[in-house]
């Protein structure tokens, strides 16, 4: 499979887009000020025991205090808050666990108020990002992820990647892993790690214990709230995660993040450095690569595929709720079940791709076609359960009910990707009053004056509409000359198809823009 990820840097956040043959199946946003993502480490305070809940509520430092459940403890907790307060009253010198002294494990059925007390301190890890009105949902089931292994402290097991199927190949790898792992620490073997070498797994398992010598260093000194390490940022995340061979380019927007991120290709797989491109075209990368396009294309409540078939996507406080069209898609060589089968089946593709590109998670009920034959109805389910391997989300399908409708469960840890998909009315801008265009050339020459005479600015670049881009640049001499000529200011004009008719940006040599 040909995949290629495209790369968006700007001030605010990272776009990151992933392609598979050339169409968008996952976008993810960034925020560069976001301090509480999934994988981060944080030394909490308890605020509130709920024994109603069998939970409590930690302080992290978010607006909103963290839910932690009992089941979310995890059976070695007494252990880790054994270790976070030996840390921190600097009774425990060593970030190692080979002469640590496990607690008992707590029961799987338990009340949380026998195993923590409120204002008590406690490490966990965020589970799931803060999302709507809710606080973040946290774990003290603490595990450090590399590319091939996990590493979870206070337990002495190693377990194996249900995806890797060979026996010989998982009685190697736990071998391997046996032979190198620290004494109280369990190790995960990940699907990526199959065929590996000993080498490749050892260097994965000692920068994930030296990450752990890290959290000891920086716990010694800690005060709650306060968070103690950061997962990497989602580039690397995706990278670590999915970069295979498939692989075949991945294109970033700005130099110096194109460097980091072929740095760390070096880290984790070295022969496929090359691959990382700086983009080097004045057009926006996403508008140069079509995902400016498709994403118009692939969000909103319509969307169309092959044929003239739709899925209308309704989101609701409890569910999500798709249903299938087939609109005026209708083959007359084929009766009604044989056109039921053929649009349900394409429709579930587009909704495998749907829920990655989206990231929706919840229950999602899909109302497909009706088909009354049984052979029909299992095809159909074993076509979306072989599409949905693909997404590395957790997972539940159940087979077509009595009523036609799948049901799907799918695991959400970050908020829903929303990108809006409608856009005020060019000529009026939303107010309903339509705005001369001429009145628009005439602000365009007004602060191209300004730019000249008030701030003796010698070069301007500025994008507009293509059609502006037509009507300024037309002719001989063009109001862009004649705005040269009389202002002494040289002018570069740059048509952009993303903008309103009317919207029109101003920016200097070095691209930052300036506010009208």
């Amino acid at each position: 499979m040909n995949r290629e990820l495209i790369i968006d840097n700007n001030a605010s956040e990272v776009n990151i887009a992933l392609l598979e043959e050339k169409k968008l199946v996952e976008l993810h946003k960034e925020k560069t000020d976001n301090n509480f993502v999934v994988g981060d480490i944080y030394l909490g305070r308890i605020k509130k025991i709920i024994p109603g809940l069998n939970a409590a509520f930690v302080d992290v430092g978010y607006e909103k205090d963290a839910f932690l459940h009992y089941l979310d403890l995890g059976a070695q907790i007494k252990s880790l808050m054994q270790f976070t307060k030996g840390v921190c009253d600097n009774k425990i010198q060593t970030h190692k666990l080979d002469d640590f002294v496990f607690s008992p494990e707590i029961e799987k059925n338990g009340k949380i108020s026998n195993v923590i007390s409120q204002g008590q301190n406690i490490l966990v890890q965020i589970a799931k990002e803060p999302i709507s009105t809710k606080g973040p949902r946290i774990s003290s089931e603490i595990s450090l992820a590399g590319r091939y292994l996990v590493l979870v402290p206070f337990s002495d097991k190693i377990s194996i990647s249900q995806k890797i199927k060979s026996v010989e190949e998982k009685n190697r790898l736990k071998r391997l892993v046996q032979s190198i792992k620290p004494k109280n620490f369990s190790v995960i073997i990940r699907t990526v790690a199959e065929n590996k070498k000993v080498a490749d797994l050892d260097a994965d398992l000692n920068n994930l214990v030296e990450k752990w010598k890290l959290l000891y260093e920086k716990l010694k000194s800690a005060r709650p709230p306060q968070k103690i390490i950061g997962e990497i940022d989602k580039t690397s995340v995706i990278l670590r995660d999915l970069l295979n061979e498939s692989f075949n380019n991945i294109y970033v927007s700005e130099t110096q993040l194109a460097d980091e991120i072929k740095n760390y290709v070096r880290q984790i797989s070295p022969d496929k450095v090359d691959i990382v491109k700086t983009h080097k075209s004045k057009v926006p990368i996403f508008e140069h690569y079509g995902i400016d396009k498709q994403i118009k294309n692939s969000f909103g409540k319509n969307i169309t595929f092959k044929g003239g078939a739709y899925l209308i996507v309704e989101h609701t406080e409890a569910m999500h709720v798709i249903d299938v069209n087939s609109g005026h898609r209708m083959n007359a060589d084929n009766n009604q079940e044989a056109n039921a089968i053929e649009v349900n089946l394409e429709a579930a593709t587009e909704i495998a791709r749907q829920l990655r590109l989206r990231d929706m998670g919840g229950i999602i009920v899909i109302d497909f076609i009706d088909m009354h034959l049984a052979v029909n109805r299992r095809k159909l389910f074993e076509h979306l359960t072989a599409l949905m391997k693909n997404d590395r989300a957790k997972h539940t399908i159940l087979p077509p009910s009595k009523f036609g409708l799948v049901q799907i469960t799918r695991q959400r840890v970050r908020p829903e990707m929303s990108v809006e998909t409608t856009e005020k009315c060019p000529a009026c801008g939303g107010t309903g009053e339509v705005k001369a265009s001429i009145v628009t050339t005439y602000e365009i020459e007004n602060y191209i004056k300004y730019l000249a005479n008030e701030q003796n600015e010698k070069y301007v670049k500025l994008q507009v509409h293509p059609f502006i881009y037509a009507y300024l640049t037309k002719g001989f001499p063009s109001l862009r000359m004649k705005w040269i000529f009389k202002n002494r200011i040289w002018i570069v004009i740059k048509p952009y198809s993303a903008y309103n008719l009317l919207e029109y940006h101003f920016f200097n040599k070095k691209e930052d823009e300036y506010k009208l």
